[in-house]
């Protein structure tokens, strides 16, 4: 394996939790301490080393996957720093140190994901999507490639149905794959923007749209204000605080803000 070296602090447990806790993963599947990831036809394990992560293989093409696997378009140094003044937040931060919540690489991998988790539990959203990925994925080692646009596209909506989604689910996920979304344009463009060009899909509201800008985009100011989970959070840490009244507060650090105290809330 080649090193990776990471800005410190950097915790590969924390970073990784969310790939076990809901169930297994099969996209970035855990196993024996290694994250095992697709990348094209080839399987990248990523394992914690100190100072970084021990990554095979690392070249050009998986380097910016990896990246983006562990969070490192983040900076936590600004936003620990920001933290120490908040109550909460003041406690979380340092108990959670080297936590950088992971991204998702693949913007379609990232918005179907979502949808996926619209109104349901987590764990069944990760049931569900593993189907999907054993149905129309290839196995890569031992993880397997998430399926393409191009392939969920030619796919039907008895096929999604059989993978658990709803028919409304299954209505979405191949509404996106057959429009003309062009997921790079979205790249440059500010937030608001961002979230109506999404919004515009149907299947995709704020909450969809927010946990893509949160989760594939790393924008700072994404705040799935929406999420019951998030609201649930900050009734327990904050007496009660309104999620979307809550926004002003946790600003400039809205994104990190939110992963923290979901993290906090399933680590205690």
């Amino acid at each position: 394996m080649a090193f990776l070296p990471l800005p410190q602090p950097f915790d590969f447990a924390l970073t990784t939790e969310r790939f076990r806790a809901f169930g297994p993963d099969l996209a970035n599947l855990w196993a024996d301490g290694t994250l095992h990831h697709a990348v094209g036809a080839r399987e990248v394990r990523i394992a914690a080393a100190p100072g970084g992560v021990d990554v095979e293989p690392l070249d050009a093409e998986t380097e910016p996957v990896v990246a983006k696997l562990l969070g490192l378009p983040f900076d936590l140094g600004a936003f620990a720093a920001w933290a120490a003044g908040d109550e909460v937040l003041a406690e979380v931060v340092p108990r959670l140190a080297g936590f950088r919540p992971s991204l998702g690489p693949d913007p379609f991998e990232s918005l179907v994901g979502t949808i996926v988790s619209q109104q349901v539990s987590l764990q069944s959203a990760r049931a569900i999507r593993n189907r999907l990925v054993e149905r129309f994925g290839t196995k890569v080692g031992l993880a397997w490639a998430f399926p393409s646009r191009e392939t969920i596209a030619a796919a039907t909506d008895a096929q999604l149905l059989e993978c658990g989604f709803s028919r409304a689910k299954a209505t979405f996920v191949l509404g996106i794959a057959r429009s003309d979304l062009d997921f790079a344009a979205l790249v440059p463009l500010p937030d608001d923007e961002v979230k109506a060009r999404l919004t515009a899909l149907h299947g995709v509201g704020e909450w969809t749209a927010d946990w893509y800008l949160a989760r594939h985009l790393a924008r700072p100011h994404a705040w799935p204000w929406g999420d019951l989970v998030l609201r649930k959070a900050l009734a327990a840490l904050y007496g009660g605080l309104d999620a979307r009244e809550a926004r002003e507060r946790f600003h400039p650090h809205e994104n990190l803000s939110a992963h923290y105290l979901l993290l906090a809330q399933r680590t205690p």
